[in-house]
Parts: C-alpha cells; sequence; structure tokens
C-alpha cells in the first residue's frame, strides 16, 4: 500500500510547452515516480492544477516570444504569485529572472537578476562552451526540497548562459566552471535549476520525488 506521501495526484502536473526541447523525458521521469504529468500551452491549465514543471532548453528570445503569444508568461507569474509549486529547469530557470543578455530580451521578473553569457564572463578560455555534462552543486540546505540531497551531488548540465541574481536570498546552490555561478535558485513555492534532473540518474529523480512530497502534496 502507498504511504501518504507517495500518493498520486488527482491532477495531473501541468509542464509548460512553449516549444522548447526535452518535454517528453521530464514527463517519464514524473510517470516513474507514479505522478501523471500532461503538457499544456493553455494558460486556464495554470490555474488548477496541483504543481507546474517550467522545462526548457533553447534560447531566451523565441522562448519569451512564445510564452507571451500564448498568454503563458502572465499565466506562470500568476500562479507563482498563488503559492502554486514551481519547478523550473535549465531555460525555465533563466526565464524567471528580470532580463536576459541573450538577445537583450525582458524575462518573468520572478527572481531578480541578469542572464549572462559564459563567454562574456571572462572564464579560462580552455573551458568549452556550453557547459555540457556532469558537474557538482554546493547546497545550502535551506530548502526542504534539498532535504537528503548530498553536498557536491553531481547533476547533469547543458548551457552557454547562467543566472547571475542580484538577490542572495535566492541562492540555495551554486557550481563552479571558470566562475562560480547559482546554479539553484529556491524560495517558497519556487524551487529551478540550470542542471538537468531527468537526465541527472536517481539523485535527480530523488529531486523531483522531493519536489512532490515537500511542496505538491503538502499543498493539495
Amino acid at each position: 500500500m502507498a504511504t501518504p506521501d507517495r500518493m498520486p495526484l488527482v491532477e495531473p502536473i501541468a509542464i509548460v510547452d512553449y516549444g522548447a526541447g526535452n518535454l517528453r523525458s521530464v514527463q517519464k521521469a514524473f510517470e516513474h515516480l507514479g505522478h501523471q504529468a500532461v503538457f499544456t500551452s493553455d494558460p486556464a491549465d495554470l490555474k488548477n492544477a496541483p504543481a507546474i514543471i517550467f522545462p526548457g532548453q533553447g534560447a531566451s528570445p523565441p522562448a519569451m516570444t512564445a510564452l507571451k503569444r500564448d498568454g503563458m508568461a502572465d499565466a506562470v507569474c500568476d500562479a507563482v504569485a498563488s503559492g502554486t509549486p514551481f519547478f523550473g529547469v535549465c531555460l525555465g530557470l533563466q526565464l524567471l529572472l528580470e532580463h536576459s543578455e541573450e538577445g537583450n530580451v525582458g524575462c518573468l521578473g520572478i527572481v531578480p537578476g541578469t542572464v549572462r553569457g559564459f563567454s562574456d564572463a571572462g572564464i579560462d578560455e580552455g573551458l568549452k562552451v556550453p557547459h555540457m555534462g556532469w558537474n557538482s552543486v554546493k547546497f545550502r540546505g535551506t530548502h526542504s526540497v534539498f532535504k537528503g540531497i548530498p553536498e557536491d551531488s553531481y547533476f547533469y548540465f547543458v548551457h552557454s548562459y547562467f543566472a547571475d541574481l542580484t538577490d542572495d536570498s535566492w541562492v540555495e546552490g551554486s557550481t563552479a566552471y571558470g566562475l562560480d555561478f547559482t546554479s539553484v535558485v529556491a524560495k517558497g513555492n519556487v524551487v529551478a535549476t540550470q542542471f538537468h534532473p531527468e537526465k541527472s540518474g536517481n539523485i535527480g529523480l530523488k529531486l523531483y520525488d522531493n519536489f512532490v512530497k515537500h511542496l505538491v502534496l503538502k499543498r493539495v
């Protein structure tokens, strides 16, 4: 018999579809944990969703164009403000910030800061861009979603830009790649990672599982 913290959710988790890649692998990760997750580009679906996953592979300008065109930019901001549990991944972290130097585009403005490029940040010329592969994360361990995640755990990264925050209270984890950059942001109902939990093996699945246990199931 399933324990209360592993009971499947009645309503499916909403995965925001704005034309970015990697949606199916995120969906499969939650299905593996026993939770239904569906893709949506309809703002109305976010109002009743028990949780929102905001994945992403791609570039900020076309992503923001799609989000605004479909009304999803405002819908995401409204859902976050209402307390809906939210998990952003990769580009889904970067788009939470105020501005991106990638295409000089305004983003959602939920997290204070700017998205900057590794190539313009003065990192060692011997380091390849994009930053691709496994790297460790130093966690602060202050947010419940990261309970039981060991310090310096390794996760899978693929990105050329990074989040440069102006409010340190949002920083939950950092990673070194020529410079120390914010690889995890978290506050209240909002969690986002620069790395891909769904590509990071069991430790990544544990992170998604913690999200459901400690944020989603405690709210529904």
